[in-house]
Order: structure tokens, then sequence, then C-alpha cells
């Protein structure tokens, strides 16, 4: 049975937002970040290994909710549908994306970063969104100034969310999940580090829920 993107949002309260520079390591991040607590992951399409990377955790981390992020139009939508996407993030909204996206069923968090953004998505019966870049949009008040006239509105906030945040983040109301990066870092990747990432992994669920 296919999930709707609130039901994904409610699985992790942390969404890795993963940048996957050698397709080898795509299976042993998503198991470090699974094993620490995180089953729903964002592969950004920022780098050409981003497909492939889907591909194979899709097929051998049966525990893992892959989706695709850096959606920015219609040829990102179809690749990433086409390698499996089980979700797809963009980060920002225009729409002929949306609708396209909408079109195909597939689970959709499109981004905004104002109460304009999200009144446009509220017209097409969208109330899950990505509150990005989260920081710079305005952090935390911004979501609890957004989310007072427009309390239907579920957010997951990424762009400078971090273990310092996360938690002022997750305990808002009118947020599911936050993205973050910091637990699949480059530097840990680069050394396939597992050990540390399932770590950091499971003390961010610590630190956001705690």
């Amino acid at each position: 049975m296919s999930l709707t993107i609130k039901e994904i949002m409610t699985i992790s309260p942390i969404v890795p937002v993963m940048v996957i520079n050698n397709v080898e390591h795509a299976v042993p991040l998503a198991k470090a970040l699974v094993k620490g607590g995180l089953k729903v992951l964002e592969i950004t399409l920022r780098t050409p290994a981003a497909l492939e990377s889907i591909r194979r955790i899709k097929a051998e981390v049966p525990d893992a909710i892959v989706g695709a992020g850096t959606i920015i139009n219609i040829e990102t939508l179809n690749q990433a549908i086409e390698a499996g996407a089980q979700f797809i993030v963009s980060p920002g909204t225009t729409d002929k994306l949306i609708d396209a996206a909408l079109a195909t069923g597939v689970p959709l968090l499109p981004g905004i970063a104002n109460p304009s953004d999200a009144m446009r998505l509220l017209e097409k019966g969208i109330t899950a969104m990505k509150f990005f870049p989260a920081e710079a949009a305005g952090g935390v008040p911004m979501l609890k100034s957004i989310g007072a006239p427009i309390p239907q509105i579920t957010f997951c906030p990424t762009g400078g969310v971090s273990q310092k945040n996360v938690k002022e983040y997750y305990s808002l109301p009118n947020v599911a999940c936050v993205g973050g990066s910091w637990m699949c870092a480059a530097n840990l990747v680069d050394a396939e580090d597992w050990d540390e990432i399932t770590r950091l992994s499971a003390e961010a669920v610590q630190l956001a829920t705690s």
C-alpha cells in the first residue's frame, strides 16, 4: 500500500538530506542511517550518482523509504520517478512543476519560503510542505508566524537545521519532521565511517524527541 506524504513525514523525526558522489556509498550509507533510526531518506539530484543511488537503495535497503530532492523541473521529476523515488521534494514551486508532480500521484513535498507560496499551494489542495531555506527564511519565528493564520499546513523545515536547533524546530505544532545533513556529512561518507553516521543518526532522533 502506498503512503501519503503526511504518513511518510511521520515515520522518522529527521529526514537526512543526502548528497551522494560515489554510487558505491549509497547502500552502506542508507543502511547506516536506517540503523540509527532514520528510515526516510532524501537523495538530492545534485550529482551524477543520485539516480542510480535511488535505484540501489530501493532495491537493497527494504526498510528505507527513498525519495528524490532538488526536483526543479519536469525533466528531473520524470527522472526521479523512473529511478523509483517513493516521494519527491522540490526546493521551491512553479505551477508547471507542481501540476505535473500532482498528476503523477507520487507523494510530493514542495518547498515554500513565505506565506504567499504556501497559499498558492493550498489552492491546489496541498497541505504538506518543505520550508526552505529554513534558517535563512526566518527560522522558527517564521514558522510560528505562518502557523497562526494557516494552521492546516504541516512543514518539514530544511536548510540550516543542526544539532543545536533541531529540537526547537521539531517541537513546533506545525512541524512533522525536519531535514538535515549533519549526520551524513561529506567527510564521514568519504571516510566510509558508517558507525559514526549511525551514532549521529540515533543521537539526532534523541535530540529532536527528548
